[in-house]
């Protein structure tokens, strides 16, 4: 029986690209010490504080210095070395985490996951940025994103149950002590990727603000980016809800211990696994402009079943079933975003729009701590399937709105074949015909020249990595 060439690409690319077998084994072992880490947290903060207020700090801390990262230094992405922003930032979160055994007060937990936070905020926009150079051709990146959340879906489904065991027997300690071993771990690997590999060229800067603005104009002007920024900022809300309720849920509402908490969480990975695995199957037969909202929908679905659940046993599949359309989401917003902007351009662009979305799941989760107090976990997972169904809706709306076929990279034209000559690509300059406001053109023509030094950029990696895969063979 012959195996399908989509199932051979995902089984082989690790061997085809050594770089990114190299990032993603490093995201592979701290993204298993940090679910790990994430519900030790959560337990040892519920343990001391008994309080959904305190639950919403640590997880406003953790991901409020992403969203302040992303509007404000998110150019640093593009214009620094992405291998340096990654290393500091597994170096600064391994501190994080061999000082937190020795800390016991909730507001002292806060504030070293605030820390945490802001390592992150750098780390996941460079990794994602750089994702698309490490791999050869759109169909890699498909595989490439599949096995990247593969693997985190992986760890977000053993690291939980760890967790409980870990935090019954033996407190928070030992949990914090391994994943600070992962993000040294992660470290060493990235630190072996050549910087040339995870960024084509470093971005030209007009100014810093200017820089700013450019990423804010790369996600509002390309149907794309603007997509993803809509469509997940409702799905944040959702998840807002979601995670302040889940603890309260299942150690309150469902009557299970420490352990059944670990098992919700390891249920919503096993879905996620699942999920972003089978999305890249699916939407070989299934265009993206169906898949994207139909996933969001069975996360609606999901959600409100779940909340309905006599018991833990009832509710650990059906949160499952929610996450394998969430994670098929987030393979079809990482296409998206990887397709819609170019390699200049892509760290801002995604620092943006993921700025965008831990805002709202800032200011959602906030709200959710007193709708916790007042109205319980339960009501919190069937507010979550609602909301998750209007964010279907807008999907289904503007996916149905794009004019042009999503499922194609679109933002930087194709370079055109080296002569040979060592001679520069021919910049396009286009200062229109005649009238107009001088300051927009030369605006134009600067963004014009900057897209042309990508596409160069984007020509020479190419070369190399066909001179890399040459040299294998």
């Amino acid at each position: 029986m012959r195996v399908p060439e989509r199932t051979v690409g995902r089984l082989t690319l690790l061997s085809r690209a050594p770089q990114f077998r190299l990032l993603f084994v490093a995201t592979a072992g701290s993204a298993v010490g940090t679910y790990l880490t994430a519900a030790v947290l959560a337990l040892q903060v519920n343990h001391l504080t008994h309080s959904g207020r305190w639950i919403s700090a640590l997880l406003v801390a953790d991901f409020l210095p992403i969203a302040v990262i992303g509007f404000t230094l998110g150019p640093l992405v593009d214009r620094l070395s992405r291998k340096r922003l990654m290393v500091t930032a597994d170096v600064a979160r391994c501190a994080v985490f061999l000082a937190l055994p020795f800390v016991s007060r909730p507001a002292a937990i806060v504030g070293l996951a605030a820390v945490a936070g802001i390592a992150t905020g750098f780390f996941r926009p460079a990794a994602y940025a750089g994702l698309p150079n490490l791999v050869d051709g759109d169909d890699d990146l498909t595989q490439a994103n599949a096995l990247f959340g593969s693997a985190e879906n992986a760890a977000w489904a053993v690291g939980p149950i760890l967790a409980g065991l870990l935090y019954q027997l033996w407190g928070p300690r030992p949990a914090y002590v391994i994943n600070a071993v992962t993000f040294l771990f992660s470290a060493l690997l990235v630190s072996r990727i050549p910087a040339s590999r995870l960024q084509a060229a470093t971005a030209l800067t007009r100014g810093y603000w200017r820089d700013v603005a450019d990423g804010f104009g790369v996600v509002i002007r390309t149907r794309q980016l603007r997509t993803v920024l809509l469509v997940w900022n409702v799905v944040m809300a959702g998840n807002a809800a979601l995670n302040v309720g889940e603890v309260f849920f299942a150690t309150d509402s469902l009557h299970s211990r420490g352990i059944g908490y670990g098992a919700l969480v390891a249920a919503t990975g096993i879905g996620l696994m699942i999920g972003s695995l089978a999305a890249p199957l699916v939407m070989g037969n299934v265009s993206l402009r169906r898949v994207y909202p139909g996933a969001i929908l069975i996360m609606a679905v999901g959600a409100f079943a779940a909340s309905r659940a006599p018991s833990i046993w009832v509710a650990l599949p059906l949160a499952a079933f929610m996450t394998i359309g969430n994670a098929a989401a987030i393979v079809c917003n990482q296409l998206l975003l990887q397709r819609g902007a170019p390699d200049a351009m892509r760290g801002r662009a995604i620092a943006m729009i993921m700025s965008s979305t831990y805002v709202t799941l800032t200011i959602a989760t906030a709200a959710a701590g007193p709708l916790k107090d007042a109205f319980g976990g339960r009501a919190l997972w069937a507010g979550a399937g609602g909301v998750y169904l209007a964010a279907a809706a807008v999907a289904f709306v503007l996916i149905r709105l794009m004019p042009q076929r999503v499922e194609e990279p679109v933002g930087v034209a194709e370079p055109e074949p080296d002569s040979g000559n060592g001679s520069q690509p021919e910049l396009p300059v286009s200062l229109g015909a005649g009238g107009g406001d001088p300051v927009e053109r030369i605006r134009s023509l600067l963004e014009e020249v900057e897209q042309a030094r990508a596409a160069e950029a984007e020509r020479r990696h190419a070369k190399a990595r066909a001179a890399e895969t040459a040299s294998r063979i």
